[in-house]
């Protein structure tokens, strides 16, 4: 659900070098998603306990939902105007220079180190943990959760390499489109997902 890192995608696919960089972009991104997510479940203490989500759960879900309703509150108040022409982020002017290792590199910071998606993973990954599943069915929820997570990268990607330069076009006004409206889609969403947070965590505390 994150405009930048899909913009950021889309720009890298109209590059001279999108067949070997947009792969790894998407190999970057599972594997950020992917550590957040083992780091979350091994935490002790946020396991069910008895079928039912243990405290520390429900303060780490209450904590995600303050954090992300700030940080939704001040994408909304910081979003372009009628009339405003919303700036890309500067690192994006150079991302037809990237190397692999730079796409690889970038794709791990946008999806584990970028603090909405970051909150977001833990939220998710807390949410299995406290699930009362075996260790097995934490992983294969784990799995199923990140690839749901990157399939508006893995998407993009799949239908590049089907259509080719027919995409450019298309991609390129949605490219523009998301970097436009970022703030207003992610405060929306963010805002939501803040929401049900905090009701889990009303829920499980009280």
């Amino acid at each position: 659900m994150s405009p930048v890192p899909i913009a950021a995608l889309l720009l890298m696919l109209v590059t001279r070098k999108a067949r070997v960089n947009a792969p790894l972009f998407l190999l970057g991104w599972i594997i950020g998603l992917g550590v957040v997510g083992v780091v979350v479940l091994l935490i002790p203490g946020l396991e069910a306990g008895q079928g039912e989500p243990s405290t520390a759960t429900g303060i780490v879900k209450g904590v995600l939902g303050v954090l992300l309703l700030i940080v939704g509150i001040q994408a909304w108040r910081t979003r372009p105007q009628v009339g405003e022409t919303a700036e890309a982020p500067a690192w994006m002017s150079r991302i037809d220079g990237f190397g692999g290792g730079a796409a690889l590199g970038i794709g791990i910071l946008l999806s584990g180190a970028n603090p909405k998606n970051l909150l977001l993973a833990v939220g998710g990954a807390a949410t299995i943990s406290a699930a009362g599943l075996s260790t097995s069915q934490q992983y294969i929820a784990l799995g199923t959760f990140v690839f749901i997570a990157s399939l508006s990268i893995l998407v993009p990607v799949v239908v590049y390499f089907i259509l080719g330069a027919r995409a450019e076009e298309a991609m390129t006004k949605a490219k523009e489109w998301l970097i436009q409206n970022n703030k207003t889609v992610m405060s929306i969403l963010i805002l939501l997902l803040s929401v049900s947070l905090l009701g889990d965590a009303l829920e499980i505390l009280f």
